[in-house]
Protein backbone atom coordinates (compact mmCIF):
# COMPACT_ATOMS: atom_id res chain seq x y z
CA UNK A 1 0.00 0.00 0.00
CA UNK A 2 1.22 3.57 -1.06
CA UNK A 3 -1.01 5.59 0.51
CA UNK A 4 -1.84 5.89 4.10
CA UNK A 5 -4.94 5.44 5.78
CA UNK A 6 -5.08 8.90 6.72
CA UNK A 7 -4.67 9.86 3.19
CA UNK A 8 -6.72 7.42 1.93
CA UNK A 9 -9.47 9.07 3.64
CA UNK A 10 -8.58 12.50 2.56
CA UNK A 11 -8.41 11.08 -0.85
CA UNK A 12 -11.73 9.73 -0.81
CA UNK A 13 -13.61 12.61 0.67
CA UNK A 14 -12.34 14.44 -2.57
CA UNK A 15 -13.11 12.01 -5.16
CA UNK A 16 -16.77 12.80 -3.73
CA UNK A 17 -16.13 15.77 -5.66
CA UNK A 18 -15.87 14.13 -9.28
CA UNK A 19 -17.93 15.62 -11.74
CA UNK A 20 -18.12 12.64 -14.89
CA UNK A 21 -16.44 9.49 -14.84
CA UNK A 22 -12.88 9.50 -15.41
CA UNK A 23 -10.67 6.56 -17.14
CA UNK A 24 -6.73 5.66 -15.99
CA UNK A 25 -4.62 4.11 -18.19
CA UNK A 26 -1.69 2.60 -17.31
CA UNK A 27 1.64 1.58 -19.33
CA UNK A 28 3.66 -0.25 -17.00
CA UNK A 29 6.85 -2.80 -17.15
CA UNK A 30 8.55 -5.05 -14.82
CA UNK A 31 10.55 -2.38 -13.22
CA UNK A 32 10.15 -1.52 -9.33
CA UNK A 33 8.60 1.93 -10.48
CA UNK A 34 5.76 0.26 -12.22
CA UNK A 35 5.02 -2.16 -9.65
CA UNK A 36 4.44 1.02 -7.45
CA UNK A 37 2.83 2.73 -10.03
CA UNK A 38 0.09 -0.22 -10.56
CA UNK A 39 -0.89 -0.32 -7.11
CA UNK A 40 -1.64 3.43 -6.56
CA UNK A 41 -3.14 3.57 -9.35
CA UNK A 42 -5.60 0.21 -8.32
CA UNK A 43 -5.55 1.95 -4.63
CA UNK A 44 -7.15 5.08 -6.19
CA UNK A 45 -9.38 3.13 -8.41
CA UNK A 46 -10.93 1.70 -5.50
CA UNK A 47 -11.77 4.31 -4.02
CA UNK A 48 -14.88 5.45 -6.13
CA UNK A 49 -17.22 3.72 -8.59
CA UNK A 50 -16.32 6.66 -10.82
CA UNK A 51 -12.65 5.61 -11.56
CA UNK A 52 -12.00 2.88 -14.16
CA UNK A 53 -8.47 1.43 -14.80
CA UNK A 54 -6.98 0.16 -18.18
CA UNK A 55 -3.43 -0.99 -19.91
CA UNK A 56 -2.38 0.98 -22.84
CA UNK A 57 0.88 1.63 -23.81
CA UNK A 58 2.07 5.34 -23.96
CA UNK A 59 5.05 7.22 -25.24
CA UNK A 60 6.99 6.34 -21.41
CA UNK A 61 7.08 3.43 -19.67
CA UNK A 62 6.08 3.75 -16.73
CA UNK A 63 3.42 6.66 -16.94
CA UNK A 64 -0.44 6.49 -16.50
CA UNK A 65 -2.79 8.86 -18.13
CA UNK A 66 -5.89 10.65 -16.45
CA UNK A 67 -8.59 11.24 -18.66
CA UNK A 68 -12.80 12.06 -19.06
CA UNK A 69 -14.98 9.06 -20.37
CA UNK A 70 -15.35 9.40 -24.05
CA UNK A 71 -12.78 12.22 -24.14
CA UNK A 72 -9.43 12.79 -25.20
CA UNK A 73 -8.13 15.77 -23.23
CA UNK A 74 -6.37 14.76 -19.67
CA UNK A 75 -2.84 14.60 -18.29
CA UNK A 76 -0.16 12.15 -18.30
CA UNK A 77 2.13 11.04 -15.53
CA UNK A 78 5.51 9.70 -16.25
CA UNK A 79 6.21 8.57 -12.72
CA UNK A 80 4.83 8.52 -9.58
CA UNK A 81 3.11 11.68 -8.44
CA UNK A 82 3.51 11.70 -5.09
CA UNK A 83 5.44 13.73 -2.38
CA UNK A 84 4.85 17.32 -2.80
CA UNK A 85 3.16 16.29 -6.61
CA UNK A 86 0.37 14.52 -4.79
CA UNK A 87 -1.44 17.86 -4.88
CA UNK A 88 -1.24 17.52 -8.64
CA UNK A 89 -2.89 14.35 -9.19
CA UNK A 90 -5.71 14.99 -6.68
CA UNK A 91 -6.18 18.11 -8.97
CA UNK A 92 -5.53 16.17 -12.20
CA UNK A 93 -8.33 14.13 -10.97
CA UNK A 94 -11.13 16.88 -10.20
CA UNK A 95 -9.98 18.89 -12.96
CA UNK A 96 -10.44 16.56 -15.79
CA UNK A 97 -13.33 15.23 -14.32
CA UNK A 98 -15.40 18.54 -14.88
CA UNK A 99 -14.39 20.17 -11.39
CA UNK A 100 -13.92 23.84 -12.12
CA UNK A 101 -10.57 24.60 -11.21
CA UNK A 102 -10.46 27.85 -8.70
CA UNK A 103 -8.77 30.64 -11.62
CA UNK A 104 -9.87 33.80 -12.68
CA UNK A 105 -12.38 33.47 -15.97
CA UNK A 106 -9.53 35.84 -17.79
CA UNK A 107 -7.30 33.55 -17.42
CA UNK A 108 -9.51 30.27 -18.58
CA UNK A 109 -10.78 32.03 -21.48
CA UNK A 110 -7.17 32.92 -22.13
CA UNK A 111 -6.44 29.36 -22.16
CA UNK A 112 -8.92 28.52 -24.24
CA UNK A 113 -8.34 31.37 -27.14
CA UNK A 114 -4.90 29.74 -27.50
CA UNK A 115 -3.87 28.40 -31.12
CA UNK A 116 -2.07 26.07 -32.53
CA UNK A 117 -0.38 22.73 -31.44
CA UNK A 118 1.34 22.28 -27.90
CA UNK A 119 3.18 19.38 -26.27
CA UNK A 120 4.49 20.22 -22.70
CA UNK A 121 6.62 18.15 -20.70
CA UNK A 122 7.83 18.76 -17.50
CA UNK A 123 10.93 17.67 -15.61
CA UNK A 124 10.79 17.45 -12.06
CA UNK A 125 11.25 16.33 -9.14
CA UNK A 126 9.39 15.20 -6.11
CA UNK A 127 11.42 16.90 -3.70
CA UNK A 128 11.06 19.95 -5.41
CA UNK A 129 8.14 22.64 -3.70
CA UNK A 130 8.31 24.73 -6.51
CA UNK A 131 7.50 21.72 -9.36
CA UNK A 132 3.58 21.24 -8.46
CA UNK A 133 3.18 25.16 -9.61
CA UNK A 134 4.11 23.93 -13.01
CA UNK A 135 2.70 20.76 -13.36
CA UNK A 136 -0.79 22.18 -12.08
CA UNK A 137 -0.39 24.96 -14.26
CA UNK A 138 0.31 23.01 -17.63
CA UNK A 139 -2.38 19.87 -16.43
CA UNK A 140 -5.00 22.82 -16.31
CA UNK A 141 -4.00 24.09 -20.17
CA UNK A 142 -4.29 20.55 -21.49
CA UNK A 143 -7.15 20.22 -20.06
CA UNK A 144 -8.83 23.27 -20.78
CA UNK A 145 -7.20 23.51 -24.60
CA UNK A 146 -7.43 20.12 -26.93
CA UNK A 147 -4.19 21.63 -28.57
CA UNK A 148 -2.11 21.09 -25.75
CA UNK A 149 -1.05 17.99 -23.88
CA UNK A 150 1.15 18.21 -21.17
CA UNK A 151 3.49 15.09 -19.50
CA UNK A 152 5.16 15.28 -16.02
CA UNK A 153 8.29 13.20 -16.38
CA UNK A 154 10.17 12.13 -12.84
CA UNK A 155 13.86 12.67 -13.55
CA UNK A 156 14.40 10.19 -10.81
CA UNK A 157 12.35 7.65 -12.90
CA UNK A 158 13.67 8.78 -16.55
CA UNK A 159 17.14 9.56 -15.66
CA UNK A 160 18.65 8.17 -18.67
CA UNK A 161 16.44 10.88 -20.62
CA UNK A 162 16.97 13.53 -18.35
CA UNK A 163 21.17 12.67 -18.58
CA UNK A 164 20.44 12.69 -22.27
CA UNK A 165 18.41 16.18 -22.55
CA UNK A 166 21.45 17.74 -20.20
CA UNK A 167 19.08 18.96 -17.78
CA UNK A 168 20.06 19.82 -14.40
CA UNK A 169 17.58 22.05 -12.96
CA UNK A 170 13.93 21.22 -12.34
CA UNK A 171 11.19 21.86 -13.12
CA UNK A 172 12.23 22.18 -16.59
CA UNK A 173 9.90 22.54 -19.36
CA UNK A 174 10.61 21.28 -22.97
CA UNK A 175 7.62 22.61 -25.72
CA UNK A 176 7.42 20.38 -28.73
CA UNK A 177 10.89 18.80 -28.17
CA UNK A 178 12.70 22.04 -27.48
CA UNK A 179 13.61 23.93 -24.33
CA UNK A 180 11.13 25.96 -22.94
CA UNK A 181 12.35 27.24 -19.64
CA UNK A 182 13.73 26.19 -16.51
CA UNK A 183 12.67 27.44 -12.94
CA UNK A 184 9.84 28.53 -10.82
CA UNK A 185 6.99 30.02 -13.02
CA UNK A 186 3.45 30.77 -12.83
CA UNK A 187 0.19 29.97 -14.81
CA UNK A 188 0.48 33.55 -15.71
CA UNK A 189 4.29 33.63 -16.66
CA UNK A 190 3.83 30.90 -18.84
CA UNK A 191 0.83 32.31 -20.67
CA UNK A 192 3.23 34.84 -21.09
CA UNK A 193 5.58 33.42 -22.93
CA UNK A 194 3.33 31.79 -25.13
CA UNK A 195 1.49 35.02 -26.44
CA UNK A 196 3.93 38.71 -26.62
CA UNK A 197 0.67 40.36 -26.36
CA UNK A 198 -1.25 38.88 -23.14
CA UNK A 199 -4.79 39.54 -22.70
CA UNK A 200 -4.82 38.93 -18.69
CA UNK A 201 -5.77 42.38 -17.87
CA UNK A 202 -6.08 44.41 -20.56
CA UNK A 203 -4.66 48.33 -20.80
CA UNK A 204 -7.90 49.75 -20.39
CA UNK A 205 -9.46 48.08 -18.01
CA UNK A 206 -6.22 49.30 -15.67
CA UNK A 207 -6.47 52.94 -17.20
CA UNK A 208 -10.16 52.96 -16.71
CA UNK A 209 -9.73 52.41 -12.13
CA UNK A 210 -10.42 54.61 -10.04
CA UNK A 211 -7.92 56.05 -7.84
CA UNK A 212 -7.45 53.80 -4.46
CA UNK A 213 -7.00 54.59 -1.17
CA UNK A 214 -4.03 51.77 -0.63
CA UNK A 215 -1.85 50.58 -3.36
CA UNK A 216 0.06 47.67 -2.23
CA UNK A 217 2.86 46.86 -4.65
CA UNK A 218 3.96 43.25 -4.00
CA UNK A 219 2.23 39.86 -2.79
CA UNK A 220 4.66 38.54 -0.44
CA UNK A 221 3.60 37.92 3.49
CA UNK A 222 4.45 41.95 3.81
CA UNK A 223 2.23 43.02 0.53
CA UNK A 224 -0.67 40.27 1.86
CA UNK A 225 -0.50 41.59 5.12
CA UNK A 226 -0.71 45.36 4.20
CA UNK A 227 -3.70 44.76 1.59
CA UNK A 228 -5.46 42.76 4.71
CA UNK A 229 -4.89 45.57 7.28
CA UNK A 230 -6.07 48.25 4.79
CA UNK A 231 -9.41 46.35 3.60
CA UNK A 232 -10.00 46.22 7.04
CA UNK A 233 -10.39 49.76 7.30
CA UNK A 234 -12.88 49.91 4.99
CA UNK A 235 -10.58 52.04 2.44
CA UNK A 236 -10.56 51.26 -0.99
CA UNK A 237 -7.63 48.95 -1.77
CA UNK A 238 -6.05 47.33 -4.45
CA UNK A 239 -2.96 45.25 -4.88
CA UNK A 240 -0.71 44.48 -7.96
CA UNK A 241 0.88 41.12 -7.52
CA UNK A 242 3.31 39.30 -10.43
CA UNK A 243 2.23 36.40 -8.11
CA UNK A 244 1.48 35.69 -4.52
CA UNK A 245 3.94 34.38 -2.12
CA UNK A 246 7.17 35.92 -3.68
CA UNK A 247 10.58 35.09 -1.80
CA UNK A 248 8.42 32.25 0.12
CA UNK A 249 8.03 29.94 -2.58
CA UNK A 250 11.53 29.51 -2.51
CA UNK A 251 11.13 27.97 1.43
CA UNK A 252 10.62 24.51 2.02
CA UNK A 253 10.66 23.90 5.99
CA UNK A 254 9.05 26.76 7.91
CA UNK A 255 9.27 25.93 11.68
CA UNK A 256 9.96 29.33 13.50
CA UNK A 257 6.40 31.03 12.24
CA UNK A 258 4.91 31.25 15.23
CA UNK A 259 1.60 29.09 16.26
CA UNK A 260 2.18 26.75 13.52
CA UNK A 261 4.70 23.88 14.17
CA UNK A 262 5.66 23.29 10.63
CA UNK A 263 4.63 24.53 6.93
CA UNK A 264 5.36 24.89 3.51
CA UNK A 265 6.45 27.61 1.53
CA UNK A 266 4.40 26.87 -1.23
CA UNK A 267 1.32 25.95 1.11
CA UNK A 268 1.60 29.20 3.08
CA UNK A 269 1.85 31.42 -0.48
CA UNK A 270 -1.47 29.70 -1.47
CA UNK A 271 -2.71 30.56 2.17
CA UNK A 272 -1.99 34.10 1.27
CA UNK A 273 -3.68 34.49 -1.83
CA UNK A 274 -6.59 32.70 -0.47
CA UNK A 275 -7.07 34.62 2.84
CA UNK A 276 -6.29 38.11 0.54
CA UNK A 277 -9.47 37.12 -1.90
CA UNK A 278 -11.20 36.43 1.14
CA UNK A 279 -11.56 40.95 1.42
CA UNK A 280 -12.85 43.31 -0.98
CA UNK A 281 -9.48 43.92 -2.82
CA UNK A 282 -8.65 44.55 -6.19
CA UNK A 283 -6.31 41.91 -7.05
CA UNK A 284 -4.35 43.08 -10.18
CA UNK A 285 -1.98 39.82 -10.95
CA UNK A 286 1.02 39.54 -14.05
CA UNK A 287 1.95 42.82 -14.15
CA UNK A 288 5.61 43.98 -13.28
CA UNK A 289 6.27 48.11 -11.67
CA UNK A 290 8.22 50.42 -13.99
CA UNK A 291 8.27 53.42 -11.93
CA UNK A 292 6.94 55.32 -9.10
CA UNK A 293 5.62 59.52 -9.26
CA UNK A 294 4.51 61.57 -6.95
CA UNK A 295 1.83 64.13 -8.17
CA UNK A 296 -1.47 65.24 -7.31
CA UNK A 297 -1.81 61.48 -5.97
CA UNK A 298 1.06 58.82 -6.26
CA UNK A 299 1.15 57.30 -9.64
CA UNK A 300 2.24 53.96 -10.09
CA UNK A 301 3.29 52.95 -14.23
CA UNK A 302 3.49 49.41 -15.13
CA UNK A 303 5.74 47.66 -17.69
CA UNK A 304 2.50 47.81 -19.98
CA UNK A 305 2.06 51.43 -20.36
CA UNK A 306 -0.78 51.59 -17.69
CA UNK A 307 -0.64 53.74 -14.77
CA UNK A 308 -2.66 53.12 -11.56
CA UNK A 309 -3.01 56.56 -9.00
CA UNK A 310 -3.58 56.43 -5.29
CA UNK A 311 -3.54 58.57 -2.39
CA UNK A 312 -1.03 56.30 -0.60
CA UNK A 313 1.09 53.34 -1.69
CA UNK A 314 2.65 50.69 0.64
CA UNK A 315 6.03 49.18 -0.83
CA UNK A 316 6.27 45.57 -0.21
CA UNK A 317 8.20 44.20 -3.51
CA UNK A 318 11.26 41.78 -1.56
CA UNK A 319 13.87 40.41 -2.45
CA UNK A 320 15.38 37.72 -4.72
CA UNK A 321 18.65 35.70 -3.75
CA UNK A 322 22.00 37.50 -4.63
CA UNK A 323 24.64 36.55 -7.76
CA UNK A 324 27.85 35.91 -6.57
CA UNK A 325 28.66 37.76 -9.81
CA UNK A 326 31.71 36.01 -11.43
CA UNK A 327 32.24 34.47 -14.91
CA UNK A 328 30.34 31.41 -15.43
CA UNK A 329 27.61 32.46 -13.23
CA UNK A 330 25.08 33.32 -15.60
CA UNK A 331 26.05 30.73 -18.50
CA UNK A 332 26.03 27.81 -16.70
CA UNK A 333 22.42 28.69 -14.58
CA UNK A 334 20.35 25.71 -14.80
CA UNK A 335 23.31 23.87 -16.07
CA UNK A 336 24.88 23.51 -12.93
CA UNK A 337 24.50 26.62 -11.40
CA UNK A 338 21.54 26.52 -8.89
CA UNK A 339 20.00 28.37 -5.95
CA UNK A 340 17.62 25.73 -4.53
CA UNK A 341 18.99 22.89 -2.95
CA UNK A 342 15.71 21.33 -2.50
CA UNK A 343 14.70 21.76 -5.85
CA UNK A 344 17.45 20.60 -7.54
CA UNK A 345 19.63 18.81 -5.34
CA UNK A 346 18.33 15.38 -6.46
CA UNK A 347 19.97 15.57 -9.74
CA UNK A 348 23.40 16.01 -8.25
CA UNK A 349 23.18 12.45 -6.39
CA UNK A 350 26.31 11.18 -5.75
CA UNK A 351 28.09 14.26 -7.57
CA UNK A 352 30.37 16.66 -6.28
CA UNK A 353 29.31 20.31 -5.17
CA UNK A 354 30.16 23.55 -3.69
CA UNK A 355 27.92 25.47 -1.87
CA UNK A 356 28.72 29.42 -1.74
CA UNK A 357 28.05 31.11 1.40
CA UNK A 358 28.72 29.90 5.28
CA UNK A 359 25.85 31.70 6.43
CA UNK A 360 22.49 29.80 7.57
CA UNK A 361 21.50 29.33 3.97
CA UNK A 362 24.35 28.05 3.30
CA UNK A 363 25.32 25.58 5.68
CA UNK A 364 21.80 24.22 5.72
CA UNK A 365 22.26 23.82 2.00
CA UNK A 366 25.08 21.92 2.37
CA UNK A 367 23.91 19.33 5.26
CA UNK A 368 21.20 18.91 2.87
CA UNK A 369 23.39 18.38 -0.02
CA UNK A 370 25.75 16.19 2.11
CA UNK A 371 23.25 13.08 2.26
CA UNK A 372 22.89 13.46 -1.53
CA UNK A 373 25.95 14.34 -3.33
CA UNK A 374 29.18 12.38 -3.70
CA UNK A 375 30.74 15.33 -1.43
CA UNK A 376 29.99 19.00 -0.83
CA UNK A 377 32.41 22.01 -0.31
CA UNK A 378 31.22 25.30 1.79
CA UNK A 379 33.13 28.48 0.34
CA UNK A 380 33.03 30.87 2.96
CA UNK A 381 34.80 34.54 2.15
CA UNK A 382 35.14 35.75 5.90
CA UNK A 383 37.29 33.84 8.42
CA UNK A 384 34.73 32.31 10.08
CA UNK A 385 31.22 30.44 9.43
CA UNK A 386 28.44 33.13 10.42
CA UNK A 387 25.80 30.14 10.42
CA UNK A 388 24.42 29.51 14.29
CA UNK A 389 26.66 27.22 15.95
CA UNK A 390 24.29 24.08 16.25
CA UNK A 391 24.07 24.17 12.17
CA UNK A 392 27.69 24.67 12.67
CA UNK A 393 28.19 21.74 14.49
CA UNK A 394 26.03 19.39 12.26
CA UNK A 395 28.14 20.72 9.17
CA UNK A 396 31.56 19.63 11.22
CA UNK A 397 30.25 16.32 11.99
CA UNK A 398 29.48 15.31 8.43
CA UNK A 399 31.94 13.06 6.49
CA UNK A 400 31.84 14.20 3.15
CA UNK A 401 31.69 17.96 3.73
CA UNK A 402 34.85 20.18 3.12
CA UNK A 403 34.71 23.64 4.47
CA UNK A 404 36.94 26.65 2.74
CA UNK A 405 37.36 29.52 4.67
CA UNK A 406 38.53 33.20 4.14
CA UNK A 407 38.46 32.10 0.14
CA UNK A 408 36.72 34.24 -2.84
CA UNK A 409 35.18 32.94 -5.43
CA UNK A 410 36.34 33.86 -8.72
CA UNK A 411 35.21 31.91 -11.50
CA UNK A 412 32.73 29.08 -12.32
CA UNK A 413 34.03 26.95 -15.13
CA UNK A 414 32.82 24.64 -17.88
CA UNK A 415 31.59 23.81 -21.66
CA UNK A 416 28.58 22.60 -21.64
CA UNK A 417 27.82 22.58 -17.97
CA UNK A 418 29.61 23.05 -15.44
CA UNK A 419 32.73 21.04 -14.58
CA UNK A 420 34.60 23.33 -11.83
CA UNK A 421 35.28 26.23 -9.69
CA UNK A 422 38.23 28.48 -9.14
CA UNK A 423 38.50 30.22 -5.89
CA UNK A 424 41.28 32.82 -4.20
CA UNK A 425 42.77 32.29 -0.68
CA UNK A 426 42.82 35.58 0.88
CA UNK A 427 45.25 35.01 3.59
CA UNK A 428 48.24 33.68 1.27
CA UNK A 429 47.03 35.20 -2.44
CA UNK A 430 46.86 32.06 -4.27
CA UNK A 431 44.59 30.34 -6.67
CA UNK A 432 42.97 26.93 -6.82
CA UNK A 433 41.01 24.94 -9.08
CA UNK A 434 38.03 22.70 -7.39
CA UNK A 435 36.77 19.35 -9.97
CA UNK A 436 32.92 19.14 -9.28
CA UNK A 437 29.66 18.97 -10.92
CA UNK A 438 27.03 21.63 -9.36
CA UNK A 439 27.92 24.90 -7.54
CA UNK A 440 24.93 26.53 -5.18
CA UNK A 441 24.71 29.65 -4.26
CA UNK A 442 23.65 30.76 -1.17
CA UNK A 443 24.69 34.19 -0.08
CA UNK A 444 21.81 35.95 0.74
CA UNK A 445 19.26 39.02 -0.59
CA UNK A 446 19.20 41.98 -2.88
CA UNK A 447 15.78 44.18 -2.12
CA UNK A 448 13.72 44.26 -5.44
CA UNK A 449 13.97 48.05 -6.14
CA UNK A 450 15.67 48.96 -8.38
CA UNK A 451 12.76 50.47 -10.56
CA UNK A 452 12.41 52.98 -7.58
CA UNK A 453 15.78 54.95 -9.20
CA UNK A 454 16.07 58.15 -7.03
CA UNK A 455 11.97 58.67 -5.90
CA UNK A 456 13.00 56.79 -2.73
CA UNK A 457 15.38 57.19 -0.29
CA UNK A 458 17.23 54.00 -0.35
CA UNK A 459 20.57 52.81 1.97
CA UNK A 460 23.77 51.77 -0.19
CA UNK A 461 22.48 48.31 0.16
CA UNK A 462 19.43 49.23 -1.97
CA UNK A 463 17.38 48.54 0.91
CA UNK A 464 14.34 51.37 1.49
CA UNK A 465 14.60 53.52 4.47
CA UNK A 466 11.59 53.55 6.84
CA UNK A 467 10.52 55.19 9.77
CA UNK A 468 8.55 53.21 12.92
CA UNK A 469 5.55 53.66 11.04
CA UNK A 470 6.64 52.35 7.57
CA UNK A 471 6.44 55.79 6.23
CA UNK A 472 9.01 56.20 3.74
CA UNK A 473 10.92 60.12 2.77
CA UNK A 474 8.01 60.37 0.40
CA UNK A 475 4.64 61.72 1.99
CA UNK A 476 2.01 58.74 1.16
CA UNK A 477 4.47 56.52 0.31
CA UNK A 478 5.24 53.38 2.61
CA UNK A 479 7.25 50.28 2.66
CA UNK A 480 7.46 47.28 4.54
CA UNK A 481 9.14 43.73 4.47
CA UNK A 482 12.19 42.63 2.73
CA UNK A 483 12.54 45.22 0.32
CA UNK A 484 13.37 48.24 3.49
CA UNK A 485 16.06 48.62 6.10
CA UNK A 486 14.61 46.13 8.42
CA UNK A 487 17.41 44.41 9.69
CA UNK A 488 15.96 41.19 10.21
CA UNK A 489 14.54 39.35 7.19
CA UNK A 490 12.05 36.73 8.51
CA UNK A 491 8.66 36.18 7.32
CA UNK A 492 7.04 36.70 10.81
CA UNK A 493 8.68 40.17 10.75
CA UNK A 494 7.49 41.08 7.10
CA UNK A 495 3.77 40.26 7.96
CA UNK A 496 4.15 42.60 11.10
CA UNK A 497 6.05 45.48 9.22
CA UNK A 498 3.02 45.06 6.53
CA UNK A 499 0.56 45.70 9.14
CA UNK A 500 2.40 48.44 10.58
CA UNK A 501 2.70 50.23 6.91
CA UNK A 502 -0.88 49.45 6.50
CA UNK A 503 -1.95 51.23 9.64
CA UNK A 504 0.64 54.07 9.13
CA UNK A 505 -1.15 54.38 5.51
CA UNK A 506 -4.83 54.72 6.92
CA UNK A 507 -3.46 57.46 9.44
CA UNK A 508 -1.83 59.24 6.73
CA UNK A 509 -4.76 59.49 5.06
CA UNK A 510 -7.03 60.38 8.17
CA UNK A 511 -5.10 63.23 8.75
CA UNK A 512 -4.42 64.74 5.13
Amino acid sequence: MLLDLEIKNQLSQYLQLLEDDILLKVSTGSDAVSSDMTALVNEIASLSSKIKVETEALPRTPSFSVTRANHDNGVVFAGIPLGHEFTSLVLALLQVSGYPPKVEPYIIDQIKAIQGTYHFESYISLSCHNCPEIVQALNLMSILNPGITHTMVDGAAFTAEVQQKNIMAVPTIYLNGEYFNSGRMSLEDILAQLSPTPVAVSLASLENKDPFDVLVVGGGPAGASAAIYAARKGIRTGIIAEQFGGQVKETLGIENFIGIKYTEGPKLAASLEEHVKEYDIDIIKAQRTKRLTRKELIEVELESGAVLKSKSVILATGARWRNVNVPGEQEFKNKGVAYCPHCDGPIFKGKRVAVIGGGNSGVEAAIDLAGIAGHVTVLEFMPELKADQVLQKRLYSLSNVTVLKNVQTQEITGTNKVNGLTYLDRATGTSYQLALEGVFVQIGLVPNTDWLGDTVERNRLGEIVVDGRGATNIAGVFAAGDCTDSPYKQIIISMGSGATAALGAFDYLIRS
